[in-house]
């Protein structure tokens, strides 16, 4: 069923005033998402922290089954963790993956990622090598600019280096457009036995995600991107037939269980990577937002935001002269990123800001290796959600016509 946007904008306090195309970014919540978070930090201020934590526990403990429907994970909840944000989770499960004795990589062992890899994903990757010995590889692209899947398959099969120990990479990239063929990649690393750890920070609420599809197993998401959810939530996916063999980086007395003044034993769930301190009023709206985004239908969304994302495409091309397009990929995303012939970008972001219109500038080092290898200018990035509209879309070609 498509989405009733009317609807959906009225449930949007953001959208009453302003447009609102930084989604990619940080969404903007629904009234009950916000009134979620408050009424629990009311609760709070009444009759304390760890009281209220008691009285809505109930409550608390289905976010992580409503986060493993999104997913289609376990429905018990027990492969999901609760993490402050998507490079926390993705970390998590990196830095503990190095240190398990069943995974540490041996010096020359290789880990292979994409050209459109993230910033904060590729430093941590650097930072291993640093500390490990072992190499960073990237996959080259196709012609669609997404990671090269016989490109990836020969890479595992070389036989003149060390061995694949780690396949990372994002879904959706900050800057491109693109959606990377995940499945596909997953696809390959069972096939040879390879840990596969994806970056849907920017796929979760926007497209459908199925973690047995993909073939990832560990998967990141953010709460504040297109699940719509508060700033400093965060969730990491962790496959139960992997969870007993990596042994979090850091522990506390929630996610182990101290049992003699020796001895302790670890959370067997994805809770090991949990800490005890959390912000359950932000937690709980996180866990509203996903269930508005299955109420709504994660095909319904993503049909609703590719189209308006195609649509906006067109119109930069069509109707604003200096503008250049600058997206990739067969399947394509609501993030729409483009450069402005001989603009000032700072001026131009500042001036729309004014006008009511929100968008960003990507930086260079987001995704530093493609930027690089495609020798791309600053950029714009506007990326639609569900409730925004084509009039939105008009009134952002309007602002740049008039800023020309």
């Amino acid at each position: 069923m498509p989405i009733d946007v009317t609807a959906a904008r009225a449930a949007t306090p953001g959208c009453q005033d302003l447009i609102h195309l930084n989604n990619a970014g940080a969404a903007l919540p629904t009234y009950d998402v916000l009134t979620t978070q408050i009424d629990y930090l009311q609760l709070e201020a009444r009759i304390g922290g760890y009281e209220a934590y008691t009285h809505e526990q109930a409550r608390i403990d289905q976010i992580r089954p409503t986060i493993a429907r999104l997913i289609g994970a376990d429905p018990s909840g027990d492969e999901v963790a609760l993490t402050v944000n998507n490079t926390a989770a993705f970390d998590l499960f990196l830095y503990s993956w190095a240190i398990s004795p069943a995974h540490a990589p041996d010096p020359g062992g290789r880990i292979l990622t994409t050209e459109t890899e993230y910033g904060a994903n590729f430093v941590a990757y650097l930072q291993l090598a640093r500390r490990f010995g072992i190499e960073v590889e990237v996959v080259p692209s196709n012609d669609h600019g997404e990671i090269d899947l016989n490109a990836l398959e020969a890479s595992i099969r070389r036989t003149d280096v060390g061995p694949v120990t780690l396949i990372a990479l994002n879904h959706i990239p900050t800057n491109s457009g693109l959606i990377n063929p995940a499945a596909g990649v997953g696809a390959i690393a069972r096939e040879y036995g390879i840990t596969y750890l994806l970056d849907a920070c920017q796929s979760a609420g926007q497209v459908p995600l199925d973690v047995d599809e993909l073939g990832c197993d560990a998967l990141t998401a953010a709460g504040r991107k297109f699940l719509r959810g508060p700033r400093g939530t965060g969730f990491l996916y962790v496959r139960a037939s992997i969870l007993p063999s990596i042994e979090p980086i850091m522990l506390d007395h929630s996610s182990a269980e101290w049992l003699e003044p020796d001895h302790y034993e670890i959370d067997p769930t994805a809770r090991r990577f949990e800490q005890w301190e959390r912000n359950h009023a932000a937690l709980l709206g996180l866990g509203h937002a996903v269930q508005e985004a299955l109420d709504h239908g994660l095909d319904a969304i993503a049909t609703r935001v590719q189209g308006l994302a195609e649509t906006l495409r067109g119109r930069l091309a069509n109707d604003v002269p200096q503008a250049t397009v600058r997206d990739l990929g067969r399947e394509r995303c609501g993030i729409v990123t483009f450069s402005l012939d001989g603009a000032d970008l700072s001026a131009v972001h500042a001036a729309l800001r004014d006008a009511g219109i929100n968008v960003s500038i990507v930086p260079p080092a987001s995704a530093l290796i493609d930027t690089r290898k495609r020798d791309l200018p600053p950029m714009i990035r506007a990326s639609v959600h569900y409730y925004n509209t084509e009039a939105e879309i008009d009134q952002l070609i309007t602002e740049l016509l008039r800023l020309r």
